[in-house]
């Protein structure tokens, strides 16, 4: 990789978009010239900053011990599911949260100690049961009455004692977008605490042999950039928890407030997570102090706010079509294969062309992917430079559920994935094949 000297770094108001930019114009990240790393790699790629993964966890584990208190930080790995991922968080000091059998075998595969791994997942199967209960996995966290029983029958069958919390959906609605809210009583996640479910569970797991209950889980939404809403669910699992610990005496020692934390992707004003960890840790200490409650060890996961700023795909520019007074399309060498999230959710995003990354905006064009889908849109109408031959596109946050959500949709392989780090590249998840798609294809008749 060519050594350049940095000669500029543009940073805007957030710090999800940060452009780091050599003296050839190029964008770098963790280092790497973003234009030679598709030289090396090809297109579509996904670059991840790794000095910025760990600096933004080492700022959650600062708050933590700024505040005096016990706690454990635990990825969300749905936001980004890989072995070199689960191992990076893990040498970071923390724990993996999974919500499938197949996180948590990445996890393990990986090398993260079971007793780190905590598993989510509003209808586990028997099968993801067993396994997590076989490996003897750090905490399961049940999310209705139909898993508590089975629980306790995979447990009580292979003689094991299991530690669990549960979901309560404290009814909360955090200013998020309505299919990712997941904390208010119209949902599918949890016990509602309102009608008394949770309450319920909680006596049910009193006289389960095999189930230790250790715990409350809440998890109010995602993208959410207002401690308000934490604060109240904490208020409002508090009482709770004096339920289950003082009337049930039930083995509890840990409040997990969940994630959610947001991240800036084009405007958004995404507060310093200090200042809602802060929030959480002080209402904490508060209401269990007036309660007279020993501090519970408070757990978070974050998963968007780790993974997503850091994360940059790299799009080799195409076709262009310009319909006069209506809008100008460019399209890329991806799409919704490999970024599903404005399809899904209304996503925005923020890019530059890698290769003249300081270079004046010139035009509104609305970025479009290569599938037969007229909704396969990864920005509209993006304040860009006309497009010219070669250039590559650089998409900013798409380390976050962009990977993770990635389709075959019209058989696409899917995007190699780089960690670059002081100005080193490591390819940590190789690019497929079309050989790759049909590799488990079986033809008609075993023909």
């Amino acid at each position: 990789m060519p050594e350049q000297e940095v000669v500029a770094v543009r940073e805007s108001d957030h710090s999800s978009l940060q452009a780091d930019i050599d003296t050839n114009h190029h964008l770098r990240v963790g280092g790497c010239d973003a234009v030679e790393l598709t030289k090396s790699y090809g297109t579509p790629l996904i670059v991840y900053d790794e000095e910025r993964l760990r600096r933004t966890i080492r700022a959650f584990h600062e708050v933590f011990q700024r505040e005096r208190v016990e706690y454990q930080i635990s990825y969300a790995s749905k936001a980004f599911c890989t072995m070199a991922m689960c191992q990076l968080v893990y040498e970071e000091g923390c724990g993996i949260d999974v919500v499938s059998g197949g996180e948590l075998y990445t996890a393990l595969a990986s090398g993260v100690p079971a007793h780190a791994i905590h598993m989510h997942g509003n209808n586990k199967t028997p099968d993801e049961l067993e396994y997590a209960v076989r490996e003897n996995i750090g905490a399961i966290i049940i999310d209705n009455f139909y898993e508590l029983s089975l629980l306790q029958d995979i447990a009580a069958a292979r003689g094991r004692n299991v530690d669990v919390l549960i979901r309560v959906a404290p009814g909360v609605e955090a200013h998020t977008h309505e299919f990712i809210a997941t904390g208010g009583q119209d949902s599918k996640f949890g016990f509602d605490l309102s009608s008394g479910q949770a309450g319920e569970a909680l006596r049910q797991l009193s006289r389960a042999e095999n189930l230790r209950c250790v715990g409350l889980h809440s998890h109010i939404g995602s993208q959410i950039f207002d401690a308000e809403g934490f604060v109240v669910a904490v208020e409002r699992l508090a009482d709770l928890y004096h339920f289950g610990a003082i009337e049930l005496k039930l083995p509890f020692r840990v409040l997990n407030v969940g994630g959610g934390f947001g991240i800036q992707y084009t405007d958004e004003d995404a507060p310093p997570v200090s200042e809602t960890i802060s929030a959480i840790v002080a209402t904490a200490k508060e209401v269990f102090g007036r309660k007279e409650i020993p501090l519970p060890t408070l757990w978070i996961e974050p998963g968007r706010s780790i993974a997503g700023p850091a994360g940059v795909t790299l799009y080799q520019v195409g076709s262009q079509k310009r319909v006069p007074g209506i809008r100008n399309y460019l399209a890329i060498d991806g799409g919704m294969t490999d970024n599903p999230r404005l399809a899904l959710y209304g996503a925005k995003y923020h890019a530059v062309y890698a290769n003249r990354a300081d270079a004046t905006p010139e035009d509104a064009w609305s970025v479009a992917g290569k599938c037969c889908e007229s909704g396969d849109m990864i920005i509209w109408d993006a304040p860009l430079p006309n497009p010219q031959a070669g250039d590559i596109l650089a998409v900013f946050a798409t380390g976050a559920y962009n990977y993770s959500m990635a389709s075959h949709y019209n058989r696409i392989p899917k995007p190699a994935v780089v960690f670059a780090r002081n100005g080193k590249a490591e390819l940590v998840v190789q690019r497929e094949t079309w050989a790759d798609l049909v590799r488990r294809d079986m033809p008609l008749r075993g023909k």
